[in-house]
């Protein structure tokens, strides 16, 4: 029976991979169903049935005895953890991108076979363990986001920063190439475990070009996450994409990368280089008071939540920076709360905005496009719209770290990591950062409370409507979600310990 053996290996690796898969078929039948069948509700429904089956094959995924498959990819419980968060996202974007894209009324079957495959980019680049696995992924992520972010092609501001997105994108994939190929030039290996056993050889070290393509690595990643000073054009594309596409590439995109960049530099021990981790910590700093100091001079909702989470990547770099097992939790923590705070504002955002309607030639004009993204927009929501001004609210208190909020946690997290490590500088700013933060997160709720009914903006009022049964659900859903666990949050710690395991 030896034949038998490479058919079981293949068994095997197919139920490691049915996540994956389960993606790349959803996108596929559903890019199918589109070509035959016209209407943007069954192609929904399609997505929203793909992204459910590969959520559940998740478990099965976790029962195989191998996570490694091929040199390219490992789905241990770590990769599997965020592959279920991405998925999860992509599913509450999909279910905002309906209404928002004009229902049943436009045609956008495309934006639902665009979001399957960024997600699917997304979890290609949790689970690389080689540089051709991480560019692969992360060239099938940029791509889907830069074809979403414009996707309302005839209308100027998602175009844009469509297009200033398309450069940041280049660029940093550019410099991200050129640093594999310094450091592939030293150590002729580009597996990340390989390069961890030969550095942790005795008297091993990478040399000037090495260090110059960690260097360019770290800088390519810089881009990505939009941290300071890589950040200059990041508001401008949260603030004119579509806002479901804002939370995408706020959520899924960013947190995908965060995940790499650490199972990276764990694996390959490149923490280990001090200039490169000091190199890290003065960005961190720079990148919580750049964010918070900034957000305090916008009157726009996008560009507050866009510098909100420019310094929120700068809270989670302080605990990336512990590089242990704690911090290996502390930062997963962190990134759910994040997931579910920006996915729930940008959710109230979404809903709240009358969005594109291209009609039944599925082109998108500037006439249909209105988002609620300036401040005054907001003015006296609660006396309207109680339920959607509380579950702004819980987001906002949540990204603030207020306690019986994930966020709370979340931060608590990262300074206990952050204090055990000795990074004594990060952690003082992210306190100050914070209580720079409150006061714009502060800001906004004042201005939902502070006015009477009669003061209400009215443009807002007359223009959204009602939630539809779908958009209610989620955000009831996320808001509950995120109170559960700011209040309880041992069953999730629980789970972030197993998955963190297997990198420390």
């Amino acid at each position: 029976m030896p034949s038998a053996l490479p058919s079981d290996f293949l068994h095997v690796d197919l139920v490691t991979l049915s996540p994956l898969i389960l993606l790349a078929a959803a996108a596929v039948v559903v890019m199918l169903t589109a070509a035959f069948y016209r209407h943007p509700r069954p192609v929904m429904i399609l997505t929203l049935a793909g992204l459910v089956l590969s959520f559940m094959a998740l478990f099965l995924s976790q029962g195989t005895a191998s996570s490694q498959v091929t040199t390219l990819l490992i789905l241990d419980q770590y990769a599997l953890f965020f592959i279920g968060l991405i998925v999860v996202a992509t599913f509450v974007v999909a279910i905002l991108c309906y209404r928002y894209f004009g229902g049943g009324e436009s045609r956008h079957e495309a934006l639902y076979i665009l979001l399957l495959l960024a997600a699917l980019g997304g979890g290609v680049l949790v689970a690389s363990s080689h540089f051709a696995s991480f560019l692969l992924g992360l060239e099938l992520l940029s791509i889907s986001l830069f074809a979403l972010i414009a996707y309302p092609r005839f209308t100027e501001h998602p175009l844009e920063a469509g297009i200033k997105y398309l450069i940041l994108a280049g660029f940093s994939s550019g410099l991200l190439l050129f640093g594999m190929a310094l450091v592939y030039a030293q150590l002729g290996t580009m597996q990340f475990v390989k390069i961890g056993t030969m550095l942790a050889a005795p008297g091993a070290a990478l040399e000037l070009y090495g260090l110059a393509g960690l260097a360019l690595i770290v800088t390519g990643v810089g881009f990505k996450l939009a941290l300071v000073p890589f950040h200059m054009w990041t508001p401008d594309v949260y603030e004119g994409a579509p806002v479901p596409i804002t939370a995408f590439i706020a959520t899924a995109s960013k947190g995908a990368m965060l995940v790499l960049l650490l199972r990276y530099f764990l694996m390959a021990g490149a923490h280990q280089s001090h200039s490169i981790t000091f190199a890290l910590s003065l960005i961190a700093v720079a990148t919580i008071l750049v964010g918070n100091l900034l957000a305090l001079l916008q009157n726009n909702i996008k560009r507050i939540l866009a510098y909100s989470s420019i310094a929120q990547l700068g809270y989670l770099l302080v605990g990336f920076l512990a590089f242990d097992q704690l911090a290996i939790e502390a930062v997963a923590y962190f990134l759910t709360a994040y997931f579910v705070t920006m996915l729930g504002a940008f959710g109230v955002v979404t809903v709240l905005s009358e969005g594109f309607n291209g009609g039944s030639a599925g082109e998108f004009h500037d006439a249909g496009e209105k988002d609620s993204d300036r401040l005054a927009d907001y003015a006296g929501l609660f006396w309207h719209r109680p339920w959607l001004a509380g579950v702004f609210t819980a987001m906002l208190l949540s990204l603030a770290g207020i306690p019986l909020t994930m966020g709370f946690i979340g931060k608590f997290y990262i300074v206990t990591a952050g204090v055990e490590a000795s990074l004594w500088m990060p952690v003082i700013t992210l306190v100050i950062g914070s209580i720079i933060g409150l006061f714009y997160y502060m800001r906004i709720i004042a201005v939902m409370y502070g006015w009477g009914p009669e003061a209400a903006g009215e443009a807002i009022m007359l223009r959204a409507a009602s939630p539809s049964f779908a958009e209610s659900a989620t955000l009831a859903a996320l808001a509950l979600l995120l109170i559960w666990l700011g209040i309880f949050p041992a069953q999730l710690i629980g789970v972030l310990e197993g998955a963190g395991g297997g990198l420390t």
